[in-house]
């Protein structure tokens, strides 16, 4: 191939003007910077763990696969459980073992416990405000302090019982009237618990028409804002790009996080109005709390040396409706669509819940504690769609060894929890879906088996298991009790994932509805 179909072909126009002379230099020097380039990867690789070849510049971008789970996965059969990416000018860490994933997340939690912060969640939490991004220290231990004892505590969480049992019954009305009809589940879900969460975080501050209004635009946005969290961005991947945002990632958020902002405003607005108001006596009885106003009264209150900051409330607000909704209703799917796949499953559901709750009743959370096969069709729906399949990634703070070999600092780590929890020597016949293996109690997700831990583990374990676990078993429990369910004629039931950086079915799960109960007076 001569210099000049080699310009024609591979450079833009303006270097193809040059003459045959100055093209040879040219190619010269950029062969040389490629060969130099060459020659530092295959340095800096130096006692990092073992993984594909990578390219100059691009490192192992050319070869990621859309399904980054399996991908990654299908790495770890090659490379071993430990194994590294060039994601451009970044480190990319994969741990698929148990082992593993126990020096990280527990024997070195502490110098893992920050987070590669992309540009799009920098966007998306008022600059990485938020409990999922911010650095570890103080102000993250308040943050998550804030979370866990006044907002996802047990306390709280039985207070706002009536609005979350308020928007579950409106669902199961809405199935009732759609009874003999094809309905799309996930998207039904989605919506409920996407009201469930607004209506804890502000139930007393929205009424009627505005709060349907709201739903459907939070539906928008949380589904644009998820593909934008889960899109490979150049500025990631080299960040002295960054400022150019050549996809438009940083834009495109920018856009959305407005749009949630103005909304939280108008919260805001309402309730400080409805609180002056209450303070002058102007309330008429009193109504339970909700999430809003427990923040407000909190940033008020907040030590002057860690004060609660309004751009941190809202950054909190953000990680409820984004981080709270799809995943929950991305796991009640999974596991409506893997029992209707396996019709003896969901037999022996019904027969609990007619025992515990009766044809002549609808189900309260109350109940759910006397459900114990509905606990463990939870746990194998977690351990089969993990809601983060690679968990969060985490940023190790100093450059350290695991299993023998250099992490540095700043790395992007990525625990491959969905690749462990299929692994077939911990699990029997880990493909196929079986509650029966977690009758025995033997495994939990609190974090301390590193064969089996959904939520994560160490420090930065999801906040949310509590709210999770009642909103996944209030949700499901009432869906089977309300209800038989069917796909429509002819169809055939896909539990094919989609990766993002929330687990998704790649085909919505339609189906049937036929009511169950004694009494029409039940789905009202």
């Amino acid at each position: 191939m001569s210099i000049k179909s080699l310009f024609d072909d591979f450079f833009p126009w303006p270097l193809q003007e040059l003459t045959v002379e100055q093209k040879g230099v040219f190619l010269s020097c950029f062969l040389g910077v490629l060969a130099l380039l060459w020659f530092f990867i295959r340095k800096s690789n130096k006692g990092l763990p073992p993984g594909p070849k990578a390219l100059p510049l691009i490192g192992n971008l050319h070869s990621l696969e859309p399904q980054l789970h399996t991908y990654f996965a299908s790495l770890s059969q090659t490379y071993g459980p430990i194994c590294r990416l060039w994601l451009g000018k970044k480190i990319g860490i994969i741990i698929t073992s148990p082992e593993l994933a126990r020096e990280v997340l527990k024997d070195q939690d502490t110098i893992f416990a920050n987070r590669d912060v992309p540009a799009a969640g920098r966007e998306a939490t008022y600059g990485g405000n938020d409990i999922t991004w911010t650095p570890y220290g103080p102000k993250w231990r308040m943050l998550r302090k804030v979370c866990v004892r006044d907002m996802l505590s047990s306390s709280t969480l039985d207070s706002v019982y009536a609005l979350r049992k308020k928007e579950l019954r409106q669902t199961i009305n809405y199935f009732y009237n759609k009874a003999g009809s094809p309905v799309n589940v996930g998207e039904q879900m989605f919506l409920t618990i996407l009201n469930v969460i607004t209506s804890m975080l502000w139930g007393a501050t929205v009424k009627g028409e505005e709060r349907a209004n709201l739903g459907a635009e939070f539906r928008h946005v949380v589904n644009e804002m998820t593909e934008l969290l889960g899109t490979p961005n150049v500025s990631d991947f080299y960040p002295g790009l960054e400022w150019f945002d050549l996809q438009g990632v940083t834009k495109k958020m920018k856009v959305l996080a407005k749009r949630f902002d103005a909304i939280f405003e108008s919260m805001i607005d309402q309730r400080q109005k409805m609180d002056r108001n209450s303070e002058m006596g102007a309330g008429v009885g009193q109504e339970s709390k909700d999430f809003l106003q427990v923040l407000l009264k909190l940033k008020d209150e907040a030590d002057s040396k860690m004060p609660l900051t309004m751009i941190e409330l809202k950054a909190l607000l953000m990680d409820m409706v984004v981080g709270g909704t799809d995943t929950t209703a991305n796991v009640v799917e999974f596991a409506m669509a893997e029992i209707m796949n396996k019709r003896d499953i969901l037999r022996k559901l019904q027969q609990e819940l007619d025992t515990v709750v009766g044809k002549d009743n609808i189900v309260e959370e109350s109940h759910i504690q006397q459900l114990p096969y509905f606990y463990a069709v939870m746990k194998e729906a977690l351990r089969l769609h993990p809601a983060l399949p690679l968990l969060v990634p985490h940023c190790p703070s100093e450059t350290v060894t695991v299993g023998g070999y250099t992490i540095p600092e700043g790395s992007r780590v990525f625990i491959n929890v969905w690749a462990i929890q299929r692994d077939p020597s911990i699990w029997e016949n880990p493909t196929e879906f079986r509650p029966e293996r977690f009758l025995d109690n033997k495994w939990d997700y609190s974090g301390n088996d590193f064969n089996y831990f959904p939520f994560g583990s160490g420090r930065r374990i999801c906040a949310g298991i509590g709210m999770a676990e009642r909103m996944f078993m209030y949700s499901l429990a009432s869906l089977v009790h309300s209800f038989d369910w069917k796909l429509p004629e002819g169809e055939t039931l896909d539990l094919t994932e989609k990766f993002g950086i929330v687990l998704k079915k790649k085909m919505p799960l339609v189906a049937i509805p036929t009511p169950r109960l004694s009494n029409p007076t039940l789905y009202e």
